[in-house]
């Protein structure tokens, strides 16, 4: 586990500090490990690295979303950048995101 995905799950992710949602980390999914995923609302959050500016880690990532996406998976993705420097943001991303999917869940 990276330094951002550890603060990402120490201060946001664990013990249902969004809404009550449990999170899991690093998950099998088809044939894929994510970073985090709540499985109930099918939402996965990904952290990632300078490699994944590498036009092939691009190229894989975009396979794997499409994938996972064809699952019925929702995937945010955030930089390590964005979640040591500003993770606040971050938390109100993924709340919106938590906010968006229960209000459109029959």
């Amino acid at each position: 586990m990276t330094k951002a995905e550890a603060c990402l799950w120490k201060y946001v992710l664990s013990r249902r500090k969004l809404n009550g949602k449990q999170f899991r980390r690093q998950r099998p999914i088809d044939r894929y490990v994510v970073d985090f995923v709540c499985l109930p609302l099918k939402l996965i959050v990904e952290v990632d690295g300078i490699s994944h500016t590498y036009d092939e880690v691009v190229e894989s990532d975009e396979t794997r979303q499409l994938r996972l996406e064809e699952l019925g998976f929702r995937v945010i993705r955030f930089t390590d950048e964005e979640v040591l420097t500003v993770i606040n943001r971050v938390r109100e991303n993924i709340l919106a995101v938590i906010n968006e999917i229960e209000v459109s869940t029959p």
